[in-house]
């Protein structure tokens, strides 16, 4: 393991980020072994394809960066140590990098690692957790399974009105598609501008009071997400506000 401000550490960083990967090839001639490298300490490290899929992600010429990488024998579902443990997939998912997503994929990252932020699941948790939705869509176009919760962001009709209409009588089935569900489900819709998912979850019962993700309600998720017709909606059907 190298430290983070090892002068090395520092000049693969530099490279990376700005994309230069001529001279990141140079450096792994220089060092053969940098590519397999970890950087930081006992408590806190990282990989290498950690620094190219880095927030805020998108650097220049990331895909060749990521191959050039992948090819020298970076571990593309390294883990990263400290508070949480994410993949380089799980961070190109939170800041939206298609780009990334493609490279990694193709190098064989596994889509559904866990490590997600908040819900310790797969990439396309964290894409969706943080409103990277281009990201989510693409991970989705690789293979990546699609959940209840997903479906509703992502504008799924299909698989949530399916999901809804395979509840038993009791509201609750194998997959805990309970009323707490769908209420989650109906603050992802609101935020992510779904009106078409988020009538059919709204319908189905999901609770328009209830305060979830960041002290909002399904209305407050609807006014950050920005979309007016959502709000319209939301407000018509009796939503109410956690800010006012």
């Amino acid at each position: 393991m190298l430290p983070a401000d090892d002068p090395v550490v520092q000049t693969f960083t530099d490279v990376v980020h700005r994309g230069d990967v001529d001279a990141l090839v140079a450096l792994l001639a220089a060092y053969p072994t940098l590519a397999t490298e970890r950087f930081g300490d006992e408590h806190v490290s990282r990989a290498t394809l950690h620094v190219a899929t880095d927030w805020p992600g998108h650097f220049p010429r990331v895909a060749e960066t990521i191959a050039v990488l992948a090819t020298a024998g970076a571990d593309v579902d390294a883990r990263f140590a400290g508070p949480h443990r994410e993949t380089p997939l799980h961070w190109a998912a939170s800041s939206d990098d298609v780009a990334a997503i493609d490279a990694l994929v193709a190098a064989g990252a596994d889509l559904e690692a866990d490590g997600g932020v908040l819900t310790g699941g797969p990439p396309l948790d964290d894409a969706i957790v943080f409103s990277q939705y281009a990201a989510a869509h693409r991970l989705v176009a690789h293979g990546a399974r699609t959940t209840f919760w997903h479906a509703a962001p992502l504008g799924d009709v299909a698989l949530v009105r399916s999901a809804l209409a395979s509840r038993p009588a009791d509201g609750i089935d194998a997959d805990g598609i309970d009323a707490a569900e769908i209420t989650n489900a109906a603050w992802h819709a609101a935020r992510a501008g779904r009106l078409s998912t988020l009538e059919l979850l709204v319908d189905a019962g999901a609770d328009l009071t209830a305060v979830l993700w960041m002290d909002q309600t399904i209305l407050d998720a609807g006014v950050v997400g920005g979309d007016d017709t959502v709000v319209r909606f939301l407000r018509g059907r009796g939503a109410r506000s956690n800010t006012t």
